[in-house]
């Protein structure tokens, strides 16, 4: 290939060879459809899509590969979600409006092809999933600054539904804009947290004394910047994409290390994968001995059992109960030695979810 026209025959000959493969993948697919919709087997399987992604990261490193495991991941699980829909398209419910983080949550691992609900409130997402008008849901549960997020945690507590999957979403914020150029613009709109989060940023660019409008969501901020050329907002990079509103800056938020970890809630039972994850709420009776909440925890520990996180929650019902304790571990609920454990204490458990553990990286 000697000049720019060659190049671009070549990479015209390979996206031919591409479609071409995924055509046939998704061939098979369909067959897979067929074959759960008769057997009843879930469509969404987390585990299988990691442990081909994984088996991908190995062959490209095997080969000589340019692309790295972050690459492969964004381009298979946007295939992965095209051949959800494939085999038996599906409703998704999430924390609204259009353009939060957790609409972003919820595409990364849906794809852009899948049918959306926004709902107003997380209370919201857990009915619609018992009545069955959606298939998934995806709530947030934890942030690295903010900490746990009880609605979420007192909902999983009286639910039929389950934690299938996990993801942590790092938080990056953007300054997005219609205006030609950083002096032309007269307001900013964002959620009131936003400005405080981006202090830094809009210090050094000479915003602070410009008009700062708080609205009710990030996503509303962008809706009003993409009508005034002269205004400006700081949002979600999904919400500057859906409402067609240029980047002028990425990241602008002063602490970069903030992350917020979110649930798929559904009704099925994940299969064993090689690393899962354990959620359960303990709930421990008034009146028990001193020392309750140890003697169970060293249950855990006689099993090998290694937890990676426990939070106590006020009990707000009048069962007798004082304290719940969420706690999540590393195992999947049908191993024997967490059979073991849990046995032990009958109806202070309540199992909320088995799931594959999510990139390994702890809020």
């Amino acid at each position: 290939m000697k000049t720019l026209d060659d190049c671009r025959d070549s990479i015209d000959t390979i996206d031919n060879e591409i479609l071409e493969l995924l055509n046939n993948r998704m061939k098979v697919v369909r067959r897979v459809g067929d074959i759960k919709s008769e057997s009843g087997g879930a469509i969404y399987r987390p585990e299988r899509e990691k442990a081909i992604i994984e088996r991908l990261d190995i062959y490209s490193k095997d080969s000589d590969g340019i692309l790295n495991k972050s690459a492969i991941e964004a381009i298979f699980l946007e295939i992965f979600a095209v051949s959800r829909n494939l085999e038996l398209p599906e409703k998704i419910a999430y924390l609204g409006p259009e353009g939060t983080f957790t609409h972003q949550a919820a595409e990364s691992r849906f794809g852009a092809m899948s049918d959306y609900i926004s709902l107003g409130s997380i209370y919201s997402v857990f009915k619609t999933l018992e009545a069955k008008r959606a298939k998934f849901g995806v709530v947030p549960m934890e942030n690295s600054k903010d900490g746990v997020v009880g609605e979420t945690l007192d909902l999983l507590a009286k639910s039929t539904v389950k934690i299938v999957a996990e993801l942590y979403m790092p938080i990056h914020m953007s300054f997005v804009t219609k205006a030609t150029s950083i002096d032309k613009i007269t307001k900013i709109y964002s959620k009131d947290k936003g400005f405080g989060q981006c202090r830094e940023f809009l210090s050094e660019h000479e915003l602070v004394n410009v008009e700062h409008i708080p609205v009710e969501s990030t996503a509303k901020a962008a809706i009003l910047a993409s009508n005034d050329p002269t205004a400006a907002a700081i949002c979600s990079h999904i919400a500057a994409k859906l409402y067609c509103v240029p980047t002028m800056f990425e990241n602008i938020e002063d602490e970069h290390d903030s992350s917020t970890r979110f649930v798929i809630l559904s009704d099925f039972k994940n299969a064993k994968s090689e690393d899962d994850k354990t959620s359960i709420l303990v709930r421990l009776k008034d009146g028990v001995e001193a020392g309750a909440l140890v003697h169970f925890l060293q249950d855990f520990d006689e099993e090998n059992i290694n937890l990676s996180k426990i939070e106590s929650r006020p009990s707000k019902d009048k069962s007798g109960f004082g304290y719940w304790f969420y706690i999540d571990f590393y195992g999947h609920i049908d191993e024997d030695r967490i059979q073991r454990v849990l046995e032990k204490h009958g109806s202070e458990v309540t199992w909320l979810g088995s799931y594959v553990n999510g990139d390994n990286n702890e809020i």
